[in-house]
């Protein structure tokens, strides 16, 4: 009775893993052919996780119009993705927009330069932003501010100015790339970001996971280390331990500050 249950078993279970196999696949091919040709603008393109992104998805056969505040660098981008490119990909050539974030009258005028490069725009990465560390007394307003505008107000806007564009035609995707520390508060970061983010993950493995992101159009990814993803389960579930240990941690750290 075993042996016959268990010779049942075997071809169901064969059964499902083809089928799982089958569904992965198809998953692979509509994620390709959803980037493939796609219009895709990252803001933030000249360095770290930008310019990794900006490789995958033109890789990936998208058609990218990458932003940035130095134009030449943003040129020098384009060149860089045409030389390097070694796949069978049907490739287009980048497009470069620079503007600042921070100054809304560029973003206006950015956003019809976006729109006339492929006359159209099916995924905005909002990836730029500047980074700072220090204490709440010690952080000025200017820097508030500039953080504020560059961090938040300046990828809203562009959102909103594109946004139009995509309502119109029924077809858009928006990501919105920010640190970890969006979800869970560390000391030291009154203005929410810093250097030390550096430290994370690679930006070449954060870029395919934005990419494959993307292609399977999911709502929200934690791309983090283990103990950054373990800490926001930690204030969700148990806030007064996790509040505790960061205080603990500020104390540290203004202590080797002083010393």
């Amino acid at each position: 009775m075993d042996f016959i249950t268990s010779t049942a078993i075997l071809p169901l279970l064969f059964g499902c893993v083809g089928i799982f196999s089958l569904l992965k696949l198809l998953q692979r091919v509509r994620m390709k052919a959803y980037l493939r040709n796609a219009v895709v603008v990252i803001t933030g393109a000249t360095s770290g996780l930008g310019r990794e992104c900006a490789r995958v998805f033109y890789t990936a056969g998208a058609r990218l119009v990458l932003c940035g505040r130095n134009r030449e660098a943003l040129e020098e981008l384009t060149k860089e993705l045409a030389a390097s490119l070694t796949t069978k990909v049907q490739t287009h050539k980048p497009y470069a927009v620079a503007f600042d974030l921070a100054d809304p009258g560029a973003i206006v005028a950015a956003t019809a330069e976006i729109l006339q490069c492929f006359g159209s725009v099916d995924v905005l990465i909002n990836n730029a932003g500047i980074s700072y560390r220090g204490t709440i007394v010690d952080t000025t307003m200017d820097v508030d501010k500039k953080v504020m505008e560059t961090n938040y107000f300046g990828p809203v806007a562009l959102t909103k100015a594109l946004l139009p564009s995509m309502i119109k035609r029924r077809q858009g995707h928006i990501v919105a790339i920010s640190s970890v520390q969006g979800k869970i508060s560390i000391p030291f970061r009154s203005a929410f970001m810093d250097k030390t983010t550096a430290q994370g993950r690679n930006p070449v493995e954060v870029a395919r996971d934005v990419l494959d992101a993307v292609g399977k159009k999911k709502k929200d990814v934690i791309l983090a280390e283990l103990l950054p993803s373990l800490a926001i389960y930690l204030r969700t579930l148990a806030p007064g331990l996790f509040f505790s240990l960061m205080a603990s941690r500020a104390r540290k750290q203004r202590k080797s500050k002083n010393s």
